[in-house]
């Protein structure tokens, strides 16, 4: 059974309050109780208030595939990355993820205060999911230099990359998302403690999604931009989702055995240009896009998700959808199919000393190889996508995430222990 297969499983002894969304889950409850009824349905077992569903849905460690990639994109999100510790080899690295292993578990399951922080001891798991991965520099250092894969060649540099080495890369990186800030920031803090004489922090990004159930029905969620971001992602029900995301096992030529299951993802930190962008008129907007601002529509006609008609013309015979816009340059048509799975953050941290927003796009995408997922597509974006102008990539990071751990492992045992 893969990640996606699973249904999201409710915290014991407790009773869900049927008035809240559980887009979590990928739905939404509507309705209300009133009087007597409201009072006894928030009430659990023993007379303790009953969770939300926002609250008690829990996603499972264990699996194929290691949670965080094809998961519901969730309210809160932490991106952190850590170099091994001097002196720090394959044994130490192997104990680390070890105890990494067992407290995420135990995180995702709802035991939110047994690692020395009461900061989410009254909520339940809130859909966390805490996701590891290893960039280049772990293999060097724990002697695992000849299991490096193909895969995790350097990213090319891009024309307009201003990158920011000092928040790019980094041995390990760990993905943290929930749909509490609190339960997020409880497991950032238990992990990062837990590092200390092993690893030592690199960098840390934190982010955020719309919550769930602060819209009439599940929706596609927007950017900062206020655009609908993420409508042409692959999807788990199309037959070829498996082999363009995760790699499969067993692992094909050039790929490691122990990758299989996993996936590989591209982090960049993309700072938008707010003030110039919200200048823009709409319509100019949509043409930068190829979109409807409101809906998502392609500027070709139909709903969010009708395929764009690239080939359709206005009467002068001009393309509807521009030669530089984003979803044309981007469309897995226009790069011999190459696809990713588009599963990002939004991120504002504070004001630039000329009062602009530090704000943009975490943006994390997951793929079987990086070299035929987002190397030909950034490379496409590089040399003519009219969003260009209007957004700056700062950092970057590619990090292999092995498949998920069976019970009684710990995510990475197949590479540290063969």
């Amino acid at each position: 059974m893969t990640q996606h297969d699973h249904e999201p499983a409710a915290v014991s002894r407790r009773r869900l309050l049927g008035s809240v969304g559980a887009a979590g889950a990928g739905g939404l409850a509507l309705g209300a109780v009133g009087g007597a009824a409201a009072h006894a349905a928030a009430q659990g077992e023993g007379g303790e208030p009953a969770l939300a569903t926002v609250g008690s849905t829990r996603v499972p460690f264990h699996g194929v595939h290691q949670p965080g990639i094809t998961t519901p994109l969730q309210a809160y999100g932490h991106l952190v990355a850590f170099d091994l510790a001097h002196g720090a080899g394959r044994k130490e690295a192997a104990a680390l993820l070890r105890r990494w292993s067992a407290t995420a578990r135990e995180l995702m399951e709802g035991s939110t205060s047994v690692h020395g922080t009461d900061v989410a001891r009254d909520a339940g798991p809130c859909s966390l999911t805490v996701t590891f991965g290893f960039g280049r520099g772990f293999f060097s250092r724990t002697g695992l230099k000849d299991r490096l894969p193909v895969q995790l060649a350097p990213l090319p540099e891009f024309s307009a990359d201003a990158l920011d080495q000092d928040r790019s890369g980094g041995d390990l990186w760990v993905q943290i998302g929930a749909n509490d800030g609190l339960v997020a920031f409880a497991a950032l803090r238990a992990l990062q403690r837990q590092a200390s004489g092993a690893a030592r922090l690199r960098w840390h990004m934190s982010g955020f999604n719309r919550t769930p159930g602060a819209t009439d029905r599940p929706r596609t969620v927007r950017n900062l931009m206020g655009q609908i971001d993420g409508t042409n992602n692959p999807k788990p029900s199309e037959k070829s989702f498996d082999r363009r995301i995760f790699v499969p096992h067993p692992a094909p030529s050039g790929s490691e055995e122990w990758m299989a299951g996993g996936s590989y993802a591209v982090l960049r930190r993309i700072r938008m240009l707010l003030d110039d962008w919200e200048k823009q008129p709409t319509h100019e907007q949509e043409k930068v896009i190829g979109r409807h601002k409101s809906d998502g529509s392609p500027l070709t006609g139909g709903g969010e998700h009708t395929d764009p008609k690239l080939s359709k013309r206005t009467a002068d015979g001009s393309p509807v959808i521009a030669a530089d816009a984003h979803i044309r340059v981007a469309a897995p048509e226009s790069n011999d199919g190459a696809a990713m799975l588009r599963r990002s953050f939004s991120y504002h941290d504070g004001f630039r000393e000329d009062g602009a927003p530090d704000a943009g796009l975490l943006f994390v995408a997951w793929q079987a190889d990086p070299l035929r997922g987002f190397v030909p597509v950034q490379r496409k974006l590089d040399r003519g996508d009219a969003l260009s102008r209007f957004i700056r990539h700062e950092a970057s990071g590619l990090f292999a995430v092995p498949g998920g751990a069976r019970r009684g492992e710990y995510v990475g045992q197949r590479l540290l222990e063969s």
